[in-house]
């Protein structure tokens, strides 16, 4: 009961965090354009409502968890999601790029939903602390045995990005912890901050 209240817990964390940081930051500039550029405040409030719709899916589907208590009838995030997920952080005026090096190899399920919820994590975080003109790299290194993934933004760090101990940075390196991977973030020497986790591979017959 503990374990799935916990994993619960951090499925909300990650879902109104994400959702609602993506609403104020696109409100926040929707009012600054909304005189000047109709159409672009337009566009900016299609995207509030997209964000909106998919918050919504995202916790009915938790309540359906709780309701039935079971994962098989609620689908979950996969990596084939990501796209849709950057493009809708991008939207909400953070620069983000994508580097892929090695061939992807299939995950399984749980860590197919912890990496995406990592980068979902790191890239919220971003675009709530690191503050006007950051830019976010994220990188995936497919190797024979293990995926490494890593965040990298160019912004200011927040006071609890620095130590380590904000609730989500703990929910990253509880679902790691689940599925054999090792979880790694803090500043970067060279400014910034950088999330980074490698999952081992699952050997397929």
């Amino acid at each position: 009961m503990a374990d799935d209240r916990a994993r619960i817990a951090r499925e909300m964390h990650d879902v109104v965090a994400h959702s609602l940081s993506v609403i104020v930051t696109q409100a926040q500039g929707g009012e600054l354009i909304a005189a000047g550029d109709p159409e672009r405040a337009g566009k900016v409030l299609g995207t509030i409502a997209a964000t909106g719709r998919q918050a919504l899916a995202d916790m009915r589907g938790l309540v359906g968890v709780l309701r039935t208590d079971t994962d098989g009838l609620t689908p979950q995030p996969t990596l084939a999601e990501l796209p849709t997920l950057i493009e809708r952080v991008r939207g909400a005026g953070l620069h983000v790029s994508r580097t892929d090096k090695g061939e992807p190899r299939p995950l399984g399920p749980a860590a197919e939903l912890t990496l995406y919820r990592l980068v979902q994590e790191a890239l919220t975080n971003t675009l709530r602390h690191a503050g006007p003109g950051a830019q976010a790299r994220l990188s995936f290194d497919w190797g024979e045995q293990a995926v490494t993934v890593q965040v990298h933004d160019t912004g200011k760090t927040f006071a609890a990005a620095s130590t380590g101990k904000g609730a989500g940075l703990a929910g990253m390196r509880e679902r790691l912890a689940i599925v054999g991977g090792s979880f790694v973030a803090g500043p970067s020497p060279s400014g910034g901050f950088s999330v980074e986790a490698t999952v081992p591979i699952e050997e397929r017959e």
